[in-house]
Parts: structure tokens; sequence; C-alpha cells
């Protein structure tokens, strides 16, 4: 990671309010082949994705030209379509879904979150080989569950290339909640880069697409908060750590456009209702590496299902959902129109979409709020109150020892320790009364199986928080209601709530940001041996992030039943974000025998390594 100074703006910074909003009509240009017309069940308009049904499907992969920037560039479609073809099956229903590959290159279709035997599963090297050019590998399968998912590639950069779609299981005893209609809202980014040079320019610099680089501005702010020697000392403190604490996502709008149903923010994709109407919108990110906070100013969001499960209706104003992540909400609108809008994390830009009366409605689009800085807690954990400390002012940190880390670990090898005691505002005392937290130490009653450190780390965190009610880094106390992994508690319970776990399971994500590495336990995917489960084994895991990304961790096959630091079973997830310093568990019963995968659902990290292999015997 490259330093920062004060002296200066970078010299290649654009302005963090500009960003590539696209074309108002833009998409696949190309008239659908003639060979491809059987595949599919209407025409494909802008912003307008066709649906299939049946439990006979044909699906055909291959390349389309695209312009979603004022750039013709090549996709990777499904039917000739981004999104690809929604998919309405039925749950009980044995599905056939034919793929047929006319790349020049391999191919493949994981079914995100869907319950099937590994051999279905989609993931070349893994569950199977691949699909060859020129073949048709057939996917067959029983759905055993309902609710919404989706579809993508597991193979190279295809997924952020344009192959991704939507997958709506209906229950066969109906829907619990009653809505007059139902739109997806599936977002997703784009870029006119070749995938694996945007991975190579990380791969050199890892924060080369960072917009919000702290300027002179910043410098000057900080020096009338916390004076000359202050703010100095706090640009040092992140220097020596070779951090950036504006580093929140990998890529940025500096490359990306983001859509919303195949369409960029110029293009307005919009869903029409009647007054009256109650609305319920499926949102699934499936994007390749970004975050999205997602409002409809005007609008309550009634969150009724978190990645195809019903959960205990909650009432927010926003949420924040990763790559792989999917929301189901209510909404009950009451003007003629509403702005649908999903900012990046990292703020840099936005898509947005419209729910109106009528076609050619909008309503007012909101400004991007600020860019926030990571904290002291999202870099070094609970450290007692400092989570509450005054972040501004960082005198008497350059007592620390910030090579590699090491006087974070524990806090106890911290040379400078007594410098600690020019942070204002911060009660001290509270450091030596952690509050008892079931997650910090192994239990002793199960068999526990440690985490080893790799050489691929460059952060630890000794002493991780493991609070669930956190809605993360940009959503703290913005006047908003926010959803957090605490509101979630999944309607019938958990799947095996009766059972005891009767091993742990201890993983680490880690990173090395300088090599633009990702790891668990520092060992990249390829270095690392596979996780081993037992048949029916009632297992917990715990991750901890020690890293200062937030990781979409997705564990293929099986269920993730989130729990509380306490221990109290929440909701059934099948991808969990896990945000900077933070230590979470849930627990799982592999039931499907074979072979798994287990990665954090960021593209580019999980190329990078931090990846796992899963054996269920």
């Amino acid at each position: 990671m490259s330093q920062w100074l004060p002296q200066q703006k970078r010299s290649l910074q654009p302005n963090r309010r500009r960003f590539v909003q696209g074309l108002a009509a833009g998409g696949v240009l190309a008239a659908t082949p003639t060979w491809l017309q059987a595949a599919m069940s209407s025409k494909v308009a802008q912003g307008q994705t066709p649906v299939l049904s049946g439990r006979e499907i044909n699906l055909v992969i291959a390349e389309s030209p695209v312009n979603f920037t004022g750039v013709t560039r090549m996709a990777t479609t499904i039917n000739g379509s981004i999104p690809a073809p929604t998919l309405r099956l039925r749950e009980g229903d044995e599905v056939t879904i034919r793929v047929t590959n006319h790349l020049a290159v391999a191919t493949s279709i994981h079914w995100h979150g869907i319950l099937l035997p590994y051999q279905m599963d989609g993931v070349p090297g893994i569950s199977f080989k691949g699909i060859a050019p020129g073949e048709t590998f057939t996917y067959r399968f029983t759905l055993q569950q309902s609710g919404t998912y989706w579809y993508h590639s597991h193979s190279g950069f295809q997924e952020m290339t344009g192959m991704y779609g939507a997958l709506i299981i209906e229950p066969r005893a109906g829907e619990r909640h009653r809505s007059d209609q139902d739109y997806v809202v599936q977002l997703s980014d784009w870029t006119d880069e070749d995938p694996m040079r945007a991975f190579s320019k990380l791969k050199m610099q890892s924060d080369v697409y960072n917009f919000n680089q702290p300027t002179f501005f910043d410098f000057s702010e900080d020096v009338s908060k916390v004076g000359l020697q202050g703010a100095l000392e706090k640009r040092q403190m992140w220097n020596q750590m070779r951090m950036n604490p504006t580093d929140l996502n990998d890529l940025s709008a500096a490359t990306l456009t983001f859509l919303m149903n195949g369409t960029a923010p110029n293009g307005n994709w919009t869903g029409l209702f009647q007054r009256g109407q109650r609305i319920r919108l499926r949102f699934i990110n499936a994007a390749s590496n970004s975050f999205y906070d997602v409002r409809i100013p005007g609008l309550k969001l009634t969150v009724i299902q978190a990645d195809g499960q019903d959960v205990e209706p909650v009432s927010v104003d926003e949420f924040r959902f990763g790559p792989g992540e999917t929301y189901d909400v209510l909404v009950e609108p009451a003007d003629d129109a509403y702005t649908i809008f999903a900012q990046s994390m990292d703020r840099t830009g936005y898509t947005r979409g419209t729910l109106a009366l009528q076609q050619g409605l909008s309503a007012p689009v909101p400004a991007l709020d600020p860019a926030e800085w990571l904290t002291m807690s999202d870099m070094m954990g609970a450290m007692g109150s400092m989570a509450g400390m005054n972040h501004d002012s960082m005198k008497g940190m350059e007592g620390m020892n910030h090579g590699s880390m090491k006087g974070i670990q524990g806090m106890g090898s911290m040379d400078g320790m007594k410098g600690m005691a020019g942070m204002k505002g911060m009660d001290h005392s509270a450091m030596n009364h952690q509050p008892k937290n079931p997650l910090a130490k192994p239990s002793s009653t199960v068999n526990h199986a440690s985490s080893e450190y790799g050489a691929s780390v460059d952060m630890r965190v000794d002493t991780p928080r493991t609070n669930l009610d956190d809605p993360g880094i940009g959503l703290r106390n913005n006047g908003r209601r926010v959803l957090t992994l605490a509101d979630l508690k999944s309607i019938n319970g958990l799947l095996d709530d009766r059972r005891t776990p009767t091993k742990e399971l201890e993983l680490h994500l880690t990173g090395n940001m300088e090599r633009y590495s990702w790891s668990f336990d520092g060992l990249e995917f390829g270095k690392s041996t596979p996780v081993s489960l037992k048949h029916g084994e009632r297992v917990r895991v715990i991750l901890q992030n020690d890293t200062m990304m937030t990781h979409p961790m997705h564990l293929h096959g099986m269920w993730s039943e989130l729990e509380t630091d306490q221990g109290e079973l929440r909701v059934r997830r099948h991808t969990i974000p896990v945000q900077p310093s933070q230590r979470i568990s849930f627990l799982t019963t592999p039931n499907d025998l074979g072979r798994w995968a287990w990665h954090c659902h960021l593209l580019f990290h999980m190329d990078a390594g931090m990846f796992r292999e899963v054996v269920v015997s």
C-alpha cells in the first residue's frame, strides 16, 4: 500500500463526486442470434430481464458486445442477457437445467445458497471439472427450499463480466407475506477494464482505485482539532502501519459503473405500482467487489427475508449488504415516485432506480453520504472504551510499535503504552474490565481446532469485538434506522437448534495489503489443507477478521446458523459479512457428503487466496 502525505492530493485523484453514471440505454448491443432464440422466453429489453420457469430449462453461455459507459466491450452473457434470465422455480420440484458453453474457454454455473448434491454445485476443481467449450452440462437436482437466491459463474472472472442472474423458488404452500407486485432488484458492478488487468494493478498497488485518499484539507482539519503535532502523529501512525483509513473497497467508481437490473444510474430502471399496493422487492447483491447501502427515501423497508429465509419482520430505513447476500423487503408507496438508492460503501458512486405510478416519473436522487475513515475499534477491536473515544485525538500513539502490527497483539507488547495517556476522553480503567465473551477463548467441552498463522499476514487483532449490532463504517449514527445482524431472527427457529456442537473450528480471515494477498490463517488456497467435517456432525465455526476490510463469507452446501456472543442462535444464512476486527460464530450441520467451497465473496479476495475446500465424509 502506498503511503500518503499531508502535502498534497494524489496527482491522479478524481473528484469523489464524479463517477460514471452510464448511458440511459446502455447494455447488451447485439441482436439475439438465431441459435439462441429457442432458449429464450421473451426479447431482452432495456431494464427488463427475461424470466424462465418450468422443470426443464436451457441456458447458453456466450460473448456479447455491451455498452454501459459509452465504450463497447465484450461481456459474458447467459441467453444474451445481463443480468441472466431470472429463473422462477417451485419448491419440491426436480429441475433439469442444461447449460451449453459457446465460449472459447471453460465455464460453470454455481447455484448460490441452494442445497443440492455436491456434483451439481458448479465449482470447477472442487465439485466437477467445469464445462468445456462446445459442451453441454446437465444440472439436475430437487429444490429443498424456497426464497430469493441467485446463480453465477464460478470460473475465472466471468461473474464480473456479466454471468449472474436471479433464482426465485416459490414456496409450495404459498408466500407467507402478501404482496401486489413482486420485483427483483439485482445490484451489480461493471468495469470497462479487463478484470485481469485490474487485478494485476491491485497486486502492484493495493489502493490504486481509492478515490478518498486523505488530502491536505483533511490534514488542515486535523490541525484545527488536535494541533499540528497531533495531526502529524496521526499521519505517521497510519504510514507506519502501511494502512489507509479510507481503504474500504478494493475497487471504486474509478473503474466501476454501478448497475441496477443491468441498468446504469442514468438509465433509471423503473418498477411500476398502483396506489394502495404493497410491493415486494427482492434485493440481490450480484456485484463482484462492491458492498451497497440501500434505502428508499420516504419509505420504510420491512425486511421479511434474509438469504432466502423468512425472518421476523423488522422495519428499517436502510441496510448494507455485500456480494452474495439477499434481502427481501416490503414497501407501501403513497406518493407518485420514489428513488431506490444504493450507494457504494466507499461513497464513490451509486446506482439507482425508481418505483413509480407510470414510466417517466422520477424522484430526487440523494447526494452521496460523506466517506468516513476507519476507526480505532475497526483497527484494534474491543479495547475497552476505545470504541467510543474521540478518534481525532491520536496524541501519544507515536510510542506504539506498528511494525507488522506487533504492538497491537493483546496490547501487552506496546512499549509506548504510557503514551496512551494522551488520548483525550479515554477511560483507561475500562481496558481492564472486558465483558465476558464466550468467543474470547475456546470452549473446554468440545473438540477445538485452533488456527495457525501463516506467512501472508500483516495484521493481527488480539482484542476482537463480538458485537452484531454494529451497522458498520459509514452507517453509524447517521440519523437513519439501519439494519444489523442483531436484528435478524429466523421465523421458525433454527434447523438443528436442539443439538449442541461437538466440535469447534476457528479460522482467521487474514491478508497482506502490500502483496494484495488474502487468506484463511495466512495460507492462500493452494497452500492450505482442506477443512474436514463429519457427516451429520454439529460444529461451531468461529471466524475472526484480522483485516481492515469487511468480508462476506460464503460456505457452500450447508446453512450457517449465526449465534450471538452469548450463544443465542439467531438466523440461518448462506453468506455472513464479517467486519474489521470482528469475531463471530455460527453453528452448522453438514448433511450432504462431498467436496465444498468456502470463500470470501469479494471476487478478487477469493482469487487472491481467501478460499478453502471443505470435505464432508
